[in-house]
C-alpha cells in the first residue's frame, strides 16, 4: 500500500471513531424510555437513575401537597383500582388541571431509590375519556 493509502485509511479511522464516540455521548445523555408502572416496579434497579416517562394512574387519596408550597407527594398504579404495585412519586410545581385521584399520567423524571422525583414540568394527566362522550352527547362535564 502506498503512503498516501495509509493516510488515507487513518483518516477514515480516527473520524469513524470520533463520530461514533460524539453519537454515544449524544444518544447516552438525551435517552429516555417511556415504561409503565408495572414495568419499571419488575426491575428497579435496572431503571434507578434514567430518564424515564412513566406512564400509570393517581392513586385515590394518595396526593398530598406540602402547606403553603408547591411540593407534592402522590403514589402512581398501574391501573385505576389497583394498588398491588404501586411507586411514590414527588413533584414541586405547579400540575395540570386534571391531575386529580385516578388521573392516567405520564410522568418525566427518574426512578432514585423508591421514589419517583418527577422533573420540573414533568406531570402531564390525560384528559378522561368521560368528557369526550359528554361532549359528543351535547351535555357538559358534571351535569
Amino acid at each position: 500500500m502506498s503512503n498516501k493509502a495509509v493516510k488515507i485509511a487513518l483518516t477514515v479511522v480516527v473520524l469513524a471513531v470520533a463520530l461514533a464516540g460524539l453519537l454515544r455521548a449524544t444518544l447516552k445523555e438525551g435517552t429516555e424510555y417511556y415504561k409503565h408502572v408495572e414495568e419499571v416496579l419488575v426491575d428497579p434497579g435496572a431503571w434507578q437513575g434514567k430518564n424515564l416517562q412513566l406512564h400509570g394512574y393517581v392513586v385515590r387519596d394518595s396526593i398530598l401537597r406540602k402547606r403553603d408550597s408547591l411540593e407534592y407527594r402522590f403514589k402512581v398504579t398501574a391501573k385505576v383500582g389497583d394498588e398491588a404495585r404501586v411507586m411514590a412519586a414527588s413533584y414541586t410545581g405547579i400540575v395540570p388541571d386534571t391531575f386529580s385521584d385516578d388521573a392516567e399520567v405520564v410522568l418525566k423524571g427518574k426512578l432514585e431509590r423508591d421514589v419517583f422525583r418527577v422533573a420540573p414540568n414533568g406531570v402531564m394527566a390525560k384528559c378522561p375519556s368521560k368528557y369526550e362522550a359528554q361532549k359528543k352527547a351535547g351535555g357538559t362535564p358534571g351535569s
